[in-house]
């Protein structure tokens, strides 16, 4: 295994970890005005008044319902790509399928990260698609999956090996 392969196969499993913790997390948006909410794609926690916190599992729009099975088919394909890649230590035949299973995983990713603000007209949130209102923000579940996003595009420059240097 190579160097660019083996940084390839690091990224892609960076990518994976900060995808899972911003599905874990509720923190996807959020916002301060009558206590703390905080929307998320797997739960949704409240905090009124200071009472506490109250954490439930959302009845998600069909716009988050999609962006949800992206993101989780994505990251079966990353998870996949990295075991690709680290079988390719005794097998190069399989980098060329490591390659377009991760480039699988970076297109799921790219389309939940345009279809999950479609979302934001839903009840909770009162806006509209593609505009988030005043009181409400992007929390650090959506910052760490457009970070996973990223990562996993760069992840795939270094998988097909666009990132040489020309000498």
């Amino acid at each position: 295994m190579d160097k660019l392969t083996i940084i390839s196969a690091t990224l892609f499993m960076m990518a994976d970890v900060f995808a899972i913790v911003s599905l874990a997390m509720p923190d996807w948006i959020v916002s301060d005005v009558g206590g703390a909410t905080q929307l998320g794609l797997m739960w949704t926690c409240m905090t009124i008044h200071n009472r506490p916190q109250v954490c439930f599992t959302p009845q998600l729009p069909p716009e988050w319902m999609m962006t949800l099975i992206c993101i989780f088919i994505g990251c079966v394909c990353v998870t996949t790509t990295v075991i690709l890649l680290a079988s390719s230590h005794w097998d190069g035949n399989v980098i060329p399928y490591a390659r377009w299973v991760g480039f699988a995983a970076m297109v799921l990713f790219c389309l939940a990260a345009v279809i999950f603000p479609l979302g934001f007209g839903m009840a909770e949130i009162g806006g509209k698609a593609y505009q988030l209102p005043n009181s409400f923000q992007v929390g650090f579940s959506y910052i760490f999956f457009v970070l996973a996003l990223w990562i996993t595009v760069i992840s795939e420059l270094f998988a097909k090996r666009v990132c040489l240097p020309h000498f």
